[in-house]
């Protein structure tokens, strides 16, 4: 049997902090898996040098949504009780895992999700845009969704394991949270947040492409969580294990039946359409 967590960290081109990053990771976790998503600088060289732990590698740059969703399904497939992702650019400080361990123990939430945000968004040490559009992001998706989220990008987390079978990532981008939130509020999952420290070692990193522009990333990401709220619901998605309830062990399939007599149902349309609004 696996130890009680799995740490994953997604990389792409982390040659700077890579060695650093996974020598602390080590001390607070037994179990890592590397998700590197097709980097191109001397990360790959890098990483064999480390022994004892899980790498899968994209042979191209696939996204950090499909990374993670990667990293749910190799915790499914393991067995293990808890996920715990983290980033590798040295803005998530490995000291934090065991406080989101904890709180993922004590059993009362289904995600455990970081926030650099817990007092609100007038710290300054992050980019403005960034600040901007997490502040809108978090407060649409608390209006749409009943969540009440300071922080809705942070992707320091601790996610149990058995609701991420049903979860059905299709997105690979950055905007993969649009996706998951609309998804675990439909499941009925139980969300806390933990402050983390805000850390910003680079403020000029890019997004790439479109997305380094503030207005495009904005509606992006609000086209992707419009779709996900109307797409359709009559999927045929075989769940990886039909174990999902933590209470009653209801399976996926019948979990996607249940969803229309949800709370948020008056917010969330759960209907079956050919296509999005």
């Amino acid at each position: 049997m696996p130890a009680d967590h799995l740490l994953a960290i997604p990389i792409f081109n982390e040659e700077t902090y890579l060695d650093r990053v996974l020598e602390a990771a080590r001390a607070y976790s037994d179990n890592i898996l590397v998700i590197d998503d097709g980097s191109t600088d001397n990360t790959p060289h890098l990483l064999r040098r480390h022994g004892g732990i899980e790498i899968i590698t994209h042979a191209e740059n696939r996204g950090y949504g499909k990374s993670l969703s990667d990293a749910f399904t190799f915790s499914v497939r393991r067995g293990f009780k808890w996920l715990v992702t983290m980033d590798c650019d040295e803005q998530h400080e490995a000291s934090f895992i065991p406080n989101f361990v904890r709180a993922a123990q004590k059993g009362d939430s289904d995600i455990v999700s970081g926030t650099r945000y817990p007092n609100g968004f007038e710290a300054n040490l992050a980019p403005e845009d960034r600040r901007v559009i997490n502040y809108k992001i978090s407060a649409m998706l608390n209006d749409r969704l009943g969540l009440s989220l300071t922080d809705a990008f942070c992707g320091f987390k601790a996610y149990r394991v058995a609701p991420l079978a049903c979860m059905d990532i299709t997105v690979p981008g950055y905007a993969m949270p649009m996706q998951f939130w609309v998804q675990a509020v439909r499941a009925g999952l139980r969300v806390e947040e933990l402050p983390v420290r805000l850390i910003y070692n680079d403020p000029d990193r890019h997004f790439g492409g479109f997305l380094d522009d503030p207005d495009a990333r904005l509606q992006h990401y609000l086209d992707v969580f419009e779709a996900e709220v109307n797409r359709e619901l009559c999927s045929t998605k075989t769940p990886m294990s039909q174990d999902f309830s933590p209470k009653n062990g209801i399976s996926c399939a019948t979990r996607r039946a249940m969803d229309a007599s949800k709370t948020c149902a008056s917010k969330i349309p759960q209907r079956c359409s050919t296509s999005p609004n």
